[in-house]
C-alpha cells in the first residue's frame, strides 16, 4: 500500500511541475520586481484550466503526503 502512494506521489509531483512550467506568466526578471503592472487580467480556456488543474495537484499532493505519513508511522 505504501509503495502504490509513494508512486503516485512521484506522479503527482511530476504532472504539478510540467503543469506550473506551462503557465504563462510575465517574460523576465522585470515582472518579479514589480515591473509588469499590466499583467493582471482574467484566465480564459487553456490558462483557466491549467491554473485549475495545478490548485487540484497541489492539494492531492498534500493529501497523500499526509496520508504517507500516517502510514509510515504506523508501520514503524
Amino acid at each position: 500500500m505504501l509503495k502504490i502512494i509513494n508512486i503516485a506521489e512521484i506522479i503527482v509531483a511530476v504532472l504539478l511541475i510540467i503543469s506550473i512550467l506551462m503557465q504563462n506568466r510575465g517574460a523576465g526578471l522585470s515582472s518579479t520586481f514589480g515591473g509588469d503592472f499590466g499583467g493582471y487580467y482574467s484566465k480564459r480556456g487553456f490558462e483557466k484550466f491549467l491554473t485549475l488543474f495545478s490548485s487540484s495537484l497541489a492539494v492531492i499532493f498534500v493529501i497523500l503526503a499526509i496520508i504517507n505519513l500516517v502510514l509510515a508511522n504506523k508501520i514503524s
